[in-house]
């Protein structure tokens, strides 16, 4: 039987290093998206969990609101 691959564990501090590289240079691309699949890669990451880290970056400095749930009643 064949185990699930665990993702890689990254360093609070390589997440850092990752969120400044964006936060530097995402001006030069003409999308958030396109910086992320552009960064990503020479860090050795998925756009997806550079995108996590910046997320949660901006909402731990307060610059990003965290969606409210709302019940659906019918």
């Amino acid at each position: 039987m064949e185990q699930k691959k665990s993702p890689p564990k990254y360093t609070a501090e390589f997440r850092e290093r990752g969120v400044r590289l964006f936060q530097e240079n995402r001006g030069n691309y003409s999308s958030d998206n396109a910086a992320f699949k552009a960064i990503a890669p020479k860090l050795g990451c998925s756009p997806d969990s550079l995108r996590i880290w910046c997320q949660q970056s901006e909402r731990d400095a307060g610059a990003r609101c965290i969606p409210k749930r709302t019940s659906r009643r019918g």
